[in-house]
């Protein structure tokens, strides 16, 4: 079956960087347009960045200059550099894979990731 697996998070103090990335299995990764989301303590879950199959990136404007995506389909991964952290940044930060064949969608979650930025 599909899995996600994410890795890299951690306590970070503002201002300084960290590199998600996301492990994908039992599935052809070329053909999934992959995503990172974030969801804060009481706030609702919100895209972060994305990243198309053809490689096209889009951000978030709260990340944008700061955030990197990018996907590496020889070793199945997709990565989030993350650079200037705020703490305003704290958060679980998710992997997302997605994809639509006609009118069905195949929708898959990692488990999630912990980021923490303070001092």
């Amino acid at each position: 079956q599909v899995q996600l697996v994410e890795s890299g998070g951690g306590l970070v103090q503002p201002g300084g960087s960290l590199r998600l990335s996301c492990a994908a299995s039992g599935m052809i990764f070329s053909f999934y347009g992959m995503g990172w989301y974030r969801q804060a303590p009481g706030k609702q879950r919100e895209l972060v960045a994305f990243i198309t199959r053809a490689g096209t990136t889009n951000y978030t404007d709260s990340v944008k200059g700061r955030f990197t995506i990018s996907r590496d389909n020889a070793k199945n991964t997709v990565s989030l550099q993350m650079n200037s952290l705020k703490p305003e940044d704290t958060a679980v930060y998710y992997c997302r894979a997605w994809r639509r064949v006609g009118s069905v969608d195949y929708n898959y979650w990692g488990q999630g990731t912990q980021v923490t930025v303070s001092s």
